[in-house]
């Protein structure tokens, strides 16, 4: 078994055991993991991890959770100026897709996982299910309130779907993010021509977590050792 050497400070053991579970989920494709392979994993010893995760049952959703949210941050942080819901859609899509490309294993994770109840009620109660709202209420959207969580499951199953391609090098991000940005507000009721345009409207910046959320690079390495 690999442990610490040397203490580790609680935000770095946090992350490590973050980054480690998110390797064991994704490769695996489980819910479940034993302290002693997170410990293995993250390269700790089995009472390190026991200090940082009272119930390793809850790890997965607090892990799921975690990063919706995460996510949800960095896709509004580029939202400056920007009013229209039906454009902020654009965005917000491609910008998941373009993160898949750019980390990959957080890519797998969210496709393989993206649709489960954890992170569908983050997602029901954060900013996209509000530009949602905001667009029907404006008439920007042709569907009906009580269609919104039907709405919601449309965009995460498209936006999903569109990463693993990507992932694989099938389809460039760009490509993919703006055909499925567009498909999407199509079927919301959205102008085709319109549609397309802010299908390709320039990207901001993918923003950052903030340092005590982030993944420094030297846990990144945990991602892709192998084991």
């Amino acid at each position: 078994m690999s442990v610490e050497v040397a203490p580790i400070q609680p935000n770095q053991a946090r992350q490590r055991i973050r980054a480690a579970a998110l390797k064991l989920f994704t490769e695996r494709g489980v819910t479940k993991v034993s302290v002693s392979d997170l410990a293995n994993a993250a390269g700790m010893a089995r009472g390190t991890i026991y200090s940082h995760v009272p119930d390793v049952d809850n790890l997965f959703g607090d892990v799921a959770a975690e990063l919706a949210r995460e996510m949800t941050d960095w896709v509004v942080a580029g939202f400056a100026g920007v009013d229209d819901p039906a454009q902020r859609l654009s965005i917000g899509v491609r910008q998941y897709i373009r993160r898949a490309h750019e980390d990959p294993l957080w890519g797998r994770f969210v496709s393989r996982f993206g649709l489960s109840p954890m992170v569908i009620q983050t997602v029901m109660g954060s900013e996209p299910l509000s530009d949602l709202q905001a667009g029907i209420s404006a008439g920007r959207y042709s569907i009906a309130h009580d269609q919104l969580l039907t709405a919601v499951t449309l965009l995460s199953g498209g936006t999903l779907a569109a990463m693993l391609p990507v992932i694989d090098g099938h389809v460039t991000w760009r490509e993919a993010g703006s055909d499925v940005a567009e498909l999407l507000l199509v079927a919301l009721g959205v102008d085709r021509d319109e549609a397309k345009r802010l299908a390709r409207c320039e990207l901001p910046p993918l923003g950052r977590a903030p340092v005590e959320t982030s993944i420094p690079t030297t846990t990144r390495s945990l991602l892709t050792r192998p084991q």
